[in-house]
């Protein structure tokens, strides 16, 4: 891990830290377009072939049904089987709280707008598979998708080397309600629910993390159809201060980085020696871990910077717009202003990324690449649509009517203008 200090930095410097840019990222574009391109005119026996592929697999049929769900969720062990259940109620509760029925407002006298939900009926959830499957995902997709009453919630996760999925994403489908899991990994799942194949229902709007091939495709299909945001891989940053414990940090990093080798730990600090200790602590604890190659490579692309203040490591955080950001310090409450660009953030030393990644209540697919800027996570509301309604009084016609036709008028839309004059008359 690279350390650098603030102060040497310029801004191109910032900029090019800040990039999440890979050099082949044109050859993944022609792959996953070329990807698309055959789903959409091969449908079914593009992802067969597909399977066949990339996950070395020959499947039978591209989908598990309600029965063949419910003799593997049959395997779950028990406190895993528990652990999903307790998740599951802190996300449905935090996730409830977000339904809102908004106020009637009367903008001038008999002239009465407002605003209600309608769920998106059509939604298509992506759960990864690849080096890690995610039940977690799971739950955070479909719950917010029941709460908000979507009709019909189609769920794709690639297949494992024996043609199913593991009891844990089983589980998660048969505890839900949710009755069929379509074994589709990768761009070639975003493609069959944009544009639907003969198995595959289309969707209305794509939900779901994935790598780089998921999330192109994603935004690549756009034109067909709405997705929740470009989530490509995962990143964290850490800013730490001399309140900060090193083998905390430490884990936080590394809990980032195993994620896969294009994720990215980054650590700000306004102390030296906490960054001196840290990078000691990772190095003890990477020895430990399962997926310690694929963390080591991660760790080897990230970067510690050492700051003056806190203002500092917040100036160069909101400029990162991190996906995670955690403040890892005893003065988190007066940085919370500060915070401008952020996916989720996580409070002092004992408030892990992990409690958001799984059970505390809050939503882990976030905008990744600087989409914090723009973005926000998924949420009950992303699978929502809010319809504006009005309604005008004869006394609302007469006191909103002259103010339209001027307006009309100098548009020069006289029909515009007309519909108000002849109801005027």
């Amino acid at each position: 891990m690279k350390v650098y200090n603030y102060t040497d930095l310029s801004k191109s410097k910032i900029e090019e830290l800040c990039s999440r840019q890979i050099e082949d990222d044109k050859l993944v574009e022609e792959r996953v377009a070329d990807i698309i391109k055959t789903v959409k005119n091969d449908g079914d026996k593009a992802l067969f072939n597909f399977a066949k592929v990339f996950d070395k697999v020959e499947l039978e049929k591209l989908y598990l049904d309600a029965e063949e769900l419910k003799s593997i969720a049959s395997t779950i062990p028990a406190d895993a089987k528990k652990a999903i259940e307790t998740a599951y109620q802190n996300i449905k509760t935090f996730h409830q709280s977000q339904l809102k029925t908004e106020d009637k407002i009367e903008t001038m006298p008999g002239v009465v707008c407002w605003r209600e939900a309608r769920a998106i009926e059509k939604v298509g959830l992506y759960i990864p598979g690849g080096t890690a499957v995610l039940p977690s995902t799971f739950l955070m997709l479909a719950t917010p998708a029941i709460i908000a009453g979507c009709k019909e919630i189609v769920v794709c996760s690639p297949p494992q080397s024996d043609g199913k999925t593991n009891c844990y994403l089983a589980y998660c489908a048969v505890f839900l309600g949710i009755e069929r899991i379509y074994l589709i990994g990768g761009a070639q799942a975003v493609a069959a629910m944009a544009f639907g194949t003969e198995t595959v229902p289309q969707v209305y709007k794509i939900f779901g993390p994935g790598n780089r091939y998921v999330t192109t495709a994603k935004t690549m299909v756009q034109n067909k159809v709405a997705i929740d945001m470009p989530a490509g891989p995962s990143e964290v940053l850490v800013i730490a201060d001399e309140t900060a414990n090193p083998s905390f940090v430490a884990a936080d990093l590394l809990a980032q980085a195993e994620h896969g080798t294009d994720s990215q730990s980054i650590l700000v600090s306004t102390s030296n020696e906490i960054i001196e200790k840290t990078l000691l602590e990772i190095e003890n604890q990477l020895s430990i871990l399962q997926r310690k190659e694929i963390a080591a490579k991660a760790i080897e692309n990230s970067y510690a910077i050492l700051v003056d203040n806190l203002t500092e490591a917040m100036d160069y955080s909101n400029e990162y717009a991190p996906e995670h950001l955690i403040l890892a310090t005893e003065n988190f409450e007066s940085l919370i202003p500060l915070i401008i660009n952020a996916g989720s953030v996580f409070l002092g030393n004992l408030t892990p990324e992990s409690a958001g990644d799984y059970a505390s209540g809050t939503n882990h697919t976030l905008p990744t690449s600087g989409f914090a800027k723009a973005y926000s996570g998924v949420s009950t509301d992303a699978f929502l649509k809010k319809i504006t309604f009005q309604h005008l009084s004869s006394n609302g016609l007469k006191n909103i009517g002259a103010t339209v036709e001027t307006l009309a008028a100098s548009e020069g839309l006289e029909a515009h203008k007309n519909a108000i004059t002849i109801r005027l008359k």
